[in-house]
């Protein structure tokens, strides 16, 4: 492997971009003029080739420099970030975890999530929101939470999605339903039923309306509930037809309670971890995520998301 530069010579040419001059370099750093000197002589033989300019008192960096520069400047960054989070481990726990989550995902997920978390990080502060999502990006927005956990596919352009799990939504109804047996719903007796589905302001109600429209109907809801929760009791008792995830009805499912019937057209929803685009996640934010992924890898009928290859 070819040797690579030292720290010091990385912070030399650093220094000496930003200030144009030995002597102010050697100021910034705390050394002699002669060390950063020696230490620009160095990187330009181990580099081989003329990283700065010199033309009289005018010091600049040539195009080779300026190159390096930007690679410095990131290896720099990187470094600064880890010796954050070296502190932060020492502190053992310390930090803070600002986070929404919709209500849903506050009853299914975050419960294990957060029983690991918490020994992980047994004293970490940890702040949660509970709202939908659009609600939740309004937060980020306004400083109030530094994360959300929601539904992709619809957040401004200044939100970053990091993918948790994706899903679909089918219909749940009592086994006295004249579906439990069929399980073939058409458009005709699509519009007879009273749909029990969650509120309105919420992606997932959005979803539905679309999904709707594939087929020619018209979302025409009996009752629009906040609750999932909810939904399911109704469901059970017959007073309308639950449109749900299958991981939220799961248990009730196995049971015999409720009565798996799929949509008429699917569309599935991605779930994942917003934050604002240039915001990059700590290592506490990093676990917290890692976490989601392995609790919701166990949520039926749900796919694991579709992570980015890193680049070599």
């Amino acid at each position: 492997m070819p040797d690579l530069p030292d720290l010091r010579q990385v912070r030399s040419l650093v220094a000496l971009a930003e200030t144009g001059s030995f002597t102010k370099a050697a100021e910034q750093l705390g050394v002699t003029q002669s060390a950063i000197s020696h230490s620009i002589r160095a990187l330009e033989t181990l580099m081989d080739c003329e990283l700065v300019e010199r033309s009289g008192k005018r010091i600049a960096l040539s195009q080779n420099g300026t190159t390096l520069l930007r690679r410095f400047k990131a290896a720099l960054t990187e470094l600064n970030k880890a010796r954050e989070e070296l502190s932060l481990l020492r502190r053992w726990g310390q930090g803070r975890l600002r986070v929404g989550v919709t209500q849903t995902l506050c009853s299914y997920l975050l419960p294990g999530a957060i029983q690991e978390f918490r020994q992980l990080y047994p004293r970490c502060e940890i702040h949660i929101e509970s709202a939908d999502t659009a609600s939740l990006i309004e937060l980020i927005d306004q400083g109030t939470i530094d994360l959300a956990i929601g539904i992709g596919g619809r957040e401004p352009a200044w939100i970053k999605f990091e993918p948790i799990f994706d899903d679909n939504l089918i219909f749940v109804v009592s086994p006295d339903h004249d579906w439990a047996k069929s399980k073939k719903p058409t458009p005709t007796n699509l519009e007879e039923q009273s749909f029990l589905v969650y509120a309105r302001k919420s992606e997932t109600y959005h979803l539905l309306k679309s999904t709707f429209a594939e087929v020619g109907i018209r979302l025409r809801p009996s009752l629009s509930l906040g609750d999932m929760g909810a939904i399911k009791e109704m469901a059970k008792v017959g007073a309308g037809v639950g449109v749900v995830a299958p991981w939220i009805a799961q248990t009730e499912i196995e049971n015999g309670e409720l009565i798996p019937v799929p949509l008429a057209t699917t569309h599935h929803r991605s779930w994942g971890l917003l934050s604002r685009e240039s915001r990059h996640l700590n290592m506490i934010e990093e676990d917290f995520l890692r976490l989601c992924r392995k609790t919701t890898a166990e949520f039926e009928g749900t796919t694991p998301p579709k992570l980015k290859k890193a680049t070599k």
